[in-house]
């Protein structure tokens, strides 16, 4: 099966995706990710304010087959969160890479470059 997997932005194994824009990633979870999970009826949002440490689970994702929580691919604070997916989760399903989850301001901006690339992510899922 093919997963859409979007060459802008940067990924880890957990599949979260990141998009950096300047000092700020854009966070959410992956095609892949989305389709094991199935139908995504719950999202658990970090707070605004909260500090984030590189791989520290940051909130949850619950299917009606599993909960999984959400690993912070990157060090910083949320500056925002997607509240729409409050009441609309399954937004995820429908479009994983537009329903991100939060916003993060980078307190480490060199740690973008231990993110996978679209092409190493690729490996991941294809080997799964």
């Amino acid at each position: 099966m093919a997963h859409n997997i979007p060459s802008d932005l940067t990924y880890t194994k957990e599949h979260e995706w990141a998009k950096i824009q300047g000092d700020v990633a854009t966070i959410g979870i992956t095609d892949f990710a989305q389709n094991a999970l199935g139908d995504i009826v719950f999202v658990e949002l970090p707070q605004v304010g909260s500090k984030l440490s590189q791989g520290a689970t940051f909130g949850v994702v619950e299917s009606i087959k599993s909960v999984s929580d959400l690993y912070a691919p990157l060090e910083g604070e949320v500056i925002e969160v997607n509240s729409a997916l409050e009441g609309t989760p399954e937004e995820i399903n429908q479009a994983p890479y537009d329903s991100w989850i939060a916003k993060i301001k980078l307190s480490e901006p060199s740690q973008v470059s231990a993110l996978l690339s679209a092409a190493q992510y690729q490996e991941i899922v294809d080997a799964q």
